[in-house]
C-alpha cells in the first residue's frame, strides 16, 4: 500500500470515529432529556409519616348529623364516608384500621399540629389563614353559609339586617369561618363549642337562630324537620371544604389529593364514584340543590397501585 492510500484510509477511519462519537453523544443527550419516571403511590406512602402505622387516625365531628356523628357506637355521615374512602385508598381497609378521633371545630388545627390526628375530615373550610398552619387536600365539597331559625321566628328573621336586631340571640360555633363572617357583617353572635349546642339552646328558648355551613344545618334539619327552617341569606361567600393534613407531610397531602381526584375523574366519566355514593347516602336528600364533586387542586401525577408506569 502506498503512502497516499494509507493516508486516505486513516482519514476515513478518523471521520468514522468522529461521527460515531457524535452519534453516541447525541444519544446520551436524548436520554438525559427524557423525563424522570413518575413516582408511585407506594413511593409517596414510604415518604409519609403514616408508613408502617397499624391504624390511621382521622379527626371527625361526632355531633353533626349527616356529616359526622357518633351514633350507637358507630361513626356515620358524609365526612365519615369520605374519610373511610381515603383510608381504604391508603391501605387502611375497614374500621378496625381506622381510629376516628372526635373533634370540635376549634380543636381541628391543634389535633393536626400535635399529632393527635393524621388527617381531619370535618367540615374544614380551606382558608388562607389556616393554610399557614396546616395543609389541605381538596376541595371535596363547596357549601355556603346559611341561617337556621325555629318555625316560631321564620317570618321575622329573613335577612342579615334581622340578625343585627338586638332582641335576637344568634348562635354559632367557636373557631369557625362563620364566626368571622358574622363579625364582618356586624352581627353579634354568641359563641359555643358546637353547632349542636346552638340547636339545643334554640329548642330550649335560649337562642333565636344559628348560623353555620349549609351542610351542618341540613343535618340538624333532618333531625327536627318540623321545628326549623333554613333561611338563605346573601353572605356572599362559598365555603370550600378540604381534608386537613399536617403541614410537615407534603407526601400525605399529595396522596389524599390524588385519591380525591381519582373519585372526581370517575364522576366525570359518568361512573358511580365513591364521592357520589357517600353524598347520596347522607347529605343528598336534604340539600336544596344537587351537588357535584368539585375538582381538587394541585393534584400530583402518580402511578396508582393498579396502574403500570406510562410509556414516555
Amino acid at each position: 500500500m502506498n503512502a497516499f492510500s494509507s493516508h486516505r484510509l486513516r482519514s476515513v477511519a478518523t471521520t468514522l470515529a468522529v461521527a460515531l462519537t457524535l452519534s453516541l453523544a447525541a444519544a446520551a443527550g436524548c436520554d438525559n432529556r427524557r423525563d424522570p419516571p413518575l413516582p408511585s403511590v407506594l413511593d409517596k406512602l414510604r415518604e409519609s409519616h403514616i408508613d408502617g402505622q397499624p391504624r390511621i387516625r382521622i379527626g371527625v365531628a361526632a355531633t353533626e348529623p349527616l356529616m359526622g356523628e357518633l351514633r350507637n357506637g358507630t361513626y356515620t355521615g358524609f365526612d365519615v364516608e369520605i374519610a373511610r374512602y381515603i383510608a381504604s385508598s391508603l391501605g387502611f381497609e375497614g374500621d378496625q384500621r381506622i381510629e376516628f378521633v372526635p373533634l370540635a371545630t376549634e380543636d381541628r388545627i391543634p389535633a393536626l399540629q400535635g399529632g393527635v390526628a393524621d388527617l381531619v375530615v370535618s367540615s374544614f373550610s380551606m382558608t388562607e389563614e389556616r393554610k399557614k398552619l396546616v395543609s389541605f387536600a381538596g376541595p371535596y365539597f363547596v357549601t355556603t353559609q346559611e341561617v337556621m331559625v325555629p318555625n316560631r321566628l321564620k317570618d321575622r328573621i329573613r335577612t342579615i339586617e334581622d340578625l343585627r336586631r338586638p332582641e335576637y340571640k344568634i348562635c354559632t360555633s367557636g373557631g369557625s369561618t362563620t364566626e368571622a363572617e358574622l363579625e364582618k357583617h356586624q352581627v353579634r353572635a354568641l359563641v359555643v363549642k358546637r353547632v349542636g349546642d346552638c340547636v339545643k339552646g334554640i329548642r330550649e328558648g335560649r337562642y333565636d337562630a344559628v348560623s353555620s355551613d349549609e351542610t351542618i344545618l341540613a343535618g340538624f334539619l333532618s333531625q327536627y324537620p318540623t321545628e326549623f327552617e333554613i333561611v338563605d341569606m346573601p353572605f356572599g361567600t362559598s365555603e370550600t371544604l378540604g381534608i386537613g393534613v399536617p403541614i410537615g407531610d407534603p407526601a400525605l397531602r399529595d396522596l389524599v389529593a390524588f385519591f380525591l381526584d381519582k373519585s372526581y375523574q370517575q364522576g366525570r366519566q359518568g361512573l358511580s364514584s365513591p364521592w357520589l355514593t357517600a353524598y347520596n347516602r347522607t347529605l343528598g336528600p336534604w340539600m336544596k340543590q344537587p351537588k357535584v364533586q368539585p375538582q381538587p387542586l394541585d393534584v400530583p401525577k402518580l402511578v396508582d397501585f393498579d396502574d403500570k408506569a406510562p410509556t414516555r
